[in-house]
């Protein structure tokens, strides 16, 4: 070997998973697949119909949308140049993008509301850490075209019940309104003149954000800056009539569908497209009311966004709200309880084979018993019985079909029961029939 391939060797670390990307395999797998399965059902049953918008977008969709001064937009996007000179991101979230296929497939003309479901991967170059990774997965509802109160109350409602299903029996509401267009101005002068007085005890973050995103000095988590909050002028004091009568809609909704909440006067979210009503989904775990800012852990998100449509191109605002469920937090809390998807079932038959000429015709008996619906296993790869048999012990399936030498010459198979330990010799071509009377066993 030359000098210069010995230094074109590639190492282990050279293709590794980027950075807060992953691979998901096996049970995990299955758990993220039965998840989406359960909050697509609990989905559909509430009228929401499913979307798939592409992962790549041009990336003015997320800057014309997102604001000035967010750490998605800023810092968080993945964006390359293509050969033909497009800008184009990697979804960093799933809103602004169901809005553009909102205008851009005409949905405006059908009955509104439009209601949608969405599920996938998002990017975000952020600090991975637990439960939030460079490529998160998460499940979206959104509801485009109307500004009815019970609205937000439906997609509360659809997040805490795809929630409960996944095993969640602490949950909570901590929700805020942030106001409109009629209030919010007057009540970010009111914000931005409070931390002027306190201009020295700021990070260097919240300095910027006067600037940029005022809305957002509410959701610093810097150490520094907590005591300037605490004492901030609160949006809901500052609502202007419509939005305060919206706001009390939406609580007495979720008040009549006893749904636990708290008003968290400093929740805004991070992005500017939102209106009205904000709120998150916590899991309080094992927490009493005394704990709960250090316990609880935020599994969804979301609110209203009257204004996106128009950032978007839109000739006209298009009043909407939704919510995005954190996938991955709800895996990997000890509050989930896995769902196993409906491809997953446990094998009723293991099919072991033994010698050349029975592997030639294994296939085609498998195929028998899919088409019958009997879940199954099999050891194609292996040769001998006893390793075969011990393999079937370990699977659970209670009965076995042994296809050998012997079986492929006569056309036959050994059907044994794994309980009982009687076996009964079956022709193939009874064996359709005979596998419709073992499901009837083994109902």
């Amino acid at each position: 070997m030359k000098a210069s391939d010995k230094s074109k060797k590639i190492k282990s670390e050279d293709i590794a998973s980027p950075k807060g990307m992953r691979d998901i395999q096996d049970r995990e797998y299955y758990s993220y697949q039965g998840l989406f399965e359960k909050a697509s059902e609990v989905a559909i049953y509430y009228g929401f119909r499913p979307i798939e918008t592409p992962i790549l977008e041009r990336e003015a969709v997320f800057t014309s949308s997102l604001g000035v001064g967010t750490d998605i937009r800023d810092k968080e996007m993945y964006v390359l140049k293509t050969k033909g000179g497009e800008r184009l991101a990697m979804r960093p979230e799933g809103t602004a993008g169901a809005m553009r296929a909102y205008i851009e497939n005409g949905m405006q003309a059908l009955p509104q509301p439009v209601m949608l479901y969405y599920y996938g991967p998002f990017f975000r170059h952020e600090n991975p850490q637990k439960g939030r990774l460079r490529e998160l997965r998460q499940f979206g509802l959104e509801i485009i075209g109307t500004p009815k109160s019970i609205m937000d109350a439906l997609i509360i409602r659809t997040t805490t019940l795809i929630l409960e299903e996944a095993g969640f029996k602490n949950l909570c509401v901590e929700i805020n309104s942030i106001g409109d267009k009629e209030c919010r101005g007057g009540y970010i002068r009111e914000l931005i003149n409070y931390y002027k007085k306190h201009i020295d005890e700021l990070c260097a973050n919240c300095k910027d954000r006067m600037r940029t995103s005022p809305l957002r000095l509410l959701d610093c988590k810097n150490p520094d800056c907590q005591g300037v909050k605490l004492n901030a002028p609160s949006p809901i004091d500052s609502l202007c009539n419509d939005c305060r009568h919206h706001f009390k809609e939406v609580i007495e909704y979720i008040e009549a569908l006893e749904i636990p909440y708290r008003i968290n006067n400093n929740l805004v979210r991070g992005l500017d497209y939102y209106t009205r009503t904000v709120f998150e989904v916590v899991d309080l775990g094992n927490a009493e009311n005394g704990e709960m800012e250090a316990t609880s852990l935020s599994l969804a998100g979301g609110g209203r966004y009257d204004y996106l449509a128009r950032a978007l191109g839109s000739k006209k605002d298009v009043p909407a709200v939704g919510v995005s469920i954190g996938v991955d937090r709800v895996i990997m809390s000890p509050s989930h309880k896995p769902i196993d998807p409906r491809i997953l079932k446990k094998p009723k038959v293991y099919f072991i084979q033994l010698g050349f000429e029975a592997k030639l015709k294994s296939l085609s008996i498998i195929e028998v018993l899919r088409k019958a619906r009997v879940p199954m296993a099999q050891s194609l790869s292996k040769d001998g019985l006893g390793q075969q048999l011990a393999m079937a012990e370990r699977s659970g399936a209670p009965f076995t079909i042994i296809f050998g030498q012997k079986e492929a010459t006569d056309n036959t198979v050994i059907v044994r029961n794994m309980e009982t330990r009687s076996q009964e010799t079956v022709k193939l071509e009874n064996l359709p029939d005979f596998v419709k009377h073992l499901k009837e066993e083994l109902r």
